[in-house]
């Protein structure tokens, strides 16, 4: 069994947390310093006959991925990239595509969203377990969670009959979308139905035999777009010409709704896929006056709060129900009941073109990341953190010069024809149009403040000579 680990997600409902370049899953929401993908790989462990996972995400996203898994000592693993986000039915015919080149079209895919949390890893599972032999003999399963209340923030799933009076396999009656809440009520009283979270269980070489009855046009352009792919530092990119043609559907319209070998399995393990403010405050832990805090936070006469903040005090007097999200360039204060409503800031952002959407302050790249400290007219002031034996792209810059003050650890700089050695408190100057490079020759990371002056300091004013990230245009 392979677990497929859909990673392609935005979670901009988590916003201002969560942003288009780092979303949700990359993040740690809680005390446990891991963030949701990683939580996502380890609660694999203890699964029998486990093949390492696959994780499919968005080329931007790549190296926060291998990092990732480089903190959990789970580096040696296969990532596809895809070159635009089509759903989760191309994406998971990828992963098929890729197990059949291996030899292991017959294995079973475990395909899993990297944004849940799963609090009950051995109820988990137990319900892996149930439903493998179905997926065994050729069944597509699903894992249905039980609903404890009117949730209109999901799909349900009504279960059928039993299967066989052996198992707790359910044949699926109806897939039905997000209801309002008088719709979702009833489903709660009737105990016939489940949300949909999005967990399939089959084989792979089943799939890419079933999906192709229903929509061959997915399995024409994915198996073309596989066999064009190419590597490079140990990511494997998929052709974008071939992959464009392809539909965007997910995977229970394009299958599961068709197929008459869906079945599902009831799923009770502490589940959510925590995708609005509001689920992040039900599963966070509650102090006495029931709210959830993470960070420098005080409070007065106030309850049933979740306030999150990164680095400043954030205080809270007389006030209940509240959702208090501070990062280091956007404060976010919401009632928790509308918390599905912060898509509405978002699409705000969007339309004006903010940054704020995309990155947060500080920005991660293959190299270690960067943060801005301060800007005006004229100048800006970065940390810059590189990993021991990194380096940044030989480049130059038409619009500006830079100050390099090494503040930790030890740099190589190359600048022009020259190459220093500097450590901590030396310093050096980049001209303006100067041919330049900074290395971690280290072993422990190397710290920078860069301060840069010109008239135009945009990420973009890069021309590239050397990289070795195979990267074109971001630094």
């Amino acid at each position: 069994m392979t677990p497929i680990i859909l990673s392609g997600g935005s979670g901009t409902r988590l916003w201002p947390l969560s942003r288009k370049k780092y979303p949700k899953q990359f993040l740690s929401l809680f005390d446990d310093n891991l963030t949701l993908y990683q939580n996502t790989i380890l609660r694999l462990e203890g699964i029998k006959n486990l093949s390492p996972p696959i994780t499919i995400c968005n080329k931007e996203h790549r190296f926060i991925v291998a990092d990732q898994l480089a903190d959990i000592n789970h580096e040696n693993q296969d990532i596809l990239l895809e070159p635009t986000g089509k759903n989760t039915a191309p994406a998971i015919a990828l992963a098929a595509f890729h197990l059949e080149a291996m030899g292991k079209s017959h294995e079973l895919m475990l395909v899993l969203p990297a944004d849940h949390i799963i609090k009950d890893k051995q109820a988990f599972h137990q319900s892996i377990a149930i439903a493998q032999q179905a997926a065994e003999d050729n069944y597509f399963v699903t894992f249905g969670i039980q609903p404890d209340k009117p949730e209109t923030g999901y799909g349900y799933i009504k279960q059928g009959e039993r299967l066989n009076n052996d198992t707790l396999l359910y044949k699926i009656d109806a897939f039905v979308e997000k209801p309002d809440i008088k719709t979702a009520n009833k489903y709660l009283e009737s105990k016939k139905y489940l949300w949909n979270a999005g967990i399939f269980l089959f084989k792979a070489s089943q799939y890419l035999k079933e999906l192709a009855n229903y929509h061959p046009e997915i399995i024409e352009y994915c198996k073309e777009a596989y066999s064009k792919l190419t590597t490079d530092i140990g990511f494997i990119k998929i052709d974008q010409t071939a992959f464009d043609k392809t539909p965007s559907i997910s995977v229970d319209v394009a299958l599961m709704e068709n197929t008459p070998n869906a079945v599902v399995t009831p799923l009770n393990a502490q589940w959510s896929d925590v995708g609005v403010w509001s689920a992040v405050y039900e599963t966070g832990d509650k102090n006495n006056d029931k709210n959830v805090f993470h960070g420098d936070v005080l409070s007065h006469e106030s309850h049933d709060n979740l306030v999150y903040t990164e680095k400043r005090l954030v205080s809270l007097v007389g006030v209940k129900d509240l959702v208090v999200v501070d990062t280091q360039d956007a404060t976010l204060v919401i009632h928790k009941r509308k918390a599905q409503q912060v898509k509405q800031i978002v699409s705000q952002l969007e339309a004006a073109k903010r940054p704020e959407i995309d990155l947060h302050t500080e920005v991660h790249r293959p190299w270690g990341a960067y943060k801005c400290i301060d800007q005006g007219n004229r100048y800006q002031v970065k940390r810059l953190t590189l990993k021991p034996g990194a380096c940044i792209s030989s480049q130059m810059h038409h619009h500006r010069a830079e100050h390099w003050i090494v503040v930790k650890g030890t740099a190589q700089v190359k600048c022009n024809d020259k190459t220093l050695l500097l450590t901590e408190n030396q310093s050096t100057y980049i001209p303006l149009g100067a041919t330049h490079q900074l290395s971690n020759p280290g072993k422990i990371p190397l710290e920078i403040i860069e301060v840069q002056s010109g008239e135009y300091l945009g990420e973009d004013d890069i021309v590239r000579f050397e990289d070795q990230y195979g990267r074109l245009l971001d630094d």
